[in-house]
């Protein structure tokens, strides 16, 4: 009887224990679905991209850059060219925290009437690979520009001018920092994490970069997007309707789908990876744990830089000092009035003409001849090939 009734207890407490787990399965899938409510599709990201892409006058090219094991076991990276067969200085560019390739879209055609140019999504962000990074801003940084580097080698690209807005800026200056010989010109447009934070400073950020940065202090800076779920588009309508008007001239809206939105959540409704790194390497959202400045004299003098700067712009263009830090060397500092911290789209034209200075100071120096093209004319929307890799307009 005794052995009979500590089986029955047995068989009650595994009866429970198991019960208790399914319990606890049910919490964690709830949680898991909770969390994964944000309607992420590539295929509508890959959409959105398309359609901003279609404004472009010049045919361009979009397909994967396998980088190997950069970072993850199979990194690529998503590149779109244009006019890649032209013999002038290619131009690489990298974007800003949360964008991607089409935001360049005000600035691809111009620059492509000269030379080749070159837009990539940078690893973890966009159409790219999402590895983990390390949560260390050091090596998060070396990561970062690794896979810069492994791209370079797959393109075979022997020296560029590399552009970066924002923490591409930063990306771009760690990255000449580290290969100088591939570097023609570094152009840096408002760029992200180079003055040091002062102890007693209190940041004359507008509102939404404030509450970004108090929220990111122990989360990524854009989780709200990801936890509004189905509604994570409408909070980027009604938080920054600044950034759709900018693009209002090119990109046709007439459908009321607000596109520019609409790739902007997709690029950050995805594994935030690369926004981890990002994460990893800020100080307050408005700063690097290692600020550029401290080592901005580390790029050999022989690399020039063309800094431009929005006047309107949260970045504080004067505490950066780059001219200071290389006396020696060529730097352009250019402000551009009524422009914002988005100052390749704010004022495009003018920004456009001077990243062709500085890419027409690359050619000299490497003595190519100059020449014209013309800017191939619309004759269709993008076509894919066969390939899912490929997107290409003719």
């Amino acid at each position: 009887m005794k052995d009979d009734s500590m089986a029955d207890v047995q068989v009650a407490e595994s009866s429970q224990l198991a019960e208790s787990n399914s319990i606890l399965t049910r919490i964690r899938n709830w949680l898991s679905s909770w969390f994964q409510w944000t309607p992420m599709s590539a295929t509508v990201l890959r959409a959105a991209e398309k359609k901003i892409l279609s404004c472009l006058k010049a045919a361009y090219r979009g397909w994967y850059v396998d980088i190997g094991s950069a970072v993850g076991t199979s990194d690529k990276i998503w590149t779109i060219s244009l006019n890649q067969e032209s013999p002038k200085t290619p131009i690489v560019m990298l974007h800003g925290l949360g964008a991607g390739v089409a935001l360049w879209v005000l600035n691809l055609d111009y620059l492509a009437c000269h030379r080749p140019v070159y837009a990539i999504d940078l690893l973890g962000f966009g159409r790219s690979s999402r590895p983990s990074f390390s949560s260390d801003a050091v090596q998060a940084e070396e990561q970062l520009v690794k896979s810069v580097e492994e791209w370079r080698k797959e393109m075979k690209l022997e020296k560029m001018v590399v552009l970066g807005h924002s923490m591409g800026g930063f990306l771009a200056a760690s990255y000449a920092i580290k290969y100088p010989d591939r570097v023609a010109h570094l152009i840096l447009a408002d760029p992200w994490g180079f003055p040091e934070r002062p102890a007693d400073h209190k940041p004359n950020l507008p509102f939404f970069y404030r509450a970004i940065g108090w929220l990111s202090q122990t989360m990524n800076p854009f989780w709200a997007l990801r936890l509004a779920g189905p509604w994570g588009q409408n909070v980027v309508e009604k938080t920054r309707p600044d950034i759709m008007k900018k693009f209002s001239s090119v990109v046709n809206d007439n459908e009321g789908e607000n596109v520019v939105a609409q790739y902007i959540f997709q690029c950050n409704a995805q594994k935030p990876t690369g926004e981890s790194a990002f994460h990893a390497m800020m100080t307050g959202f408005g700063w690097a744990k290692n600020p550029m400045i401290k080592r901005i004299h580390e790029i050999p003098s022989d690399v020039p830089v063309t800094a431009i700067y929005g006047s309107r712009s949260w970045i504080d263009s004067q505490s950066a000092n780059i001219k200071e830090r290389r006396p020696d060397s060529y730097v352009n500092v250019q402000i551009i009035s009524g422009a914002g911290h988005h100052v390749y789209a704010d004022k495009s034209d003018v920004f456009n003409a001077h990243v062709e200075k500085a890419c027409q100071m690359a050619d000299k120096a490497a003595d190519i001849s100059s020449g014209t093209c013309t800017v191939e004319e619309k004759t269709s929307s993008i076509e894919d090939t066969t390939s899912e890799d490929i997107d290409v307009k003719k």
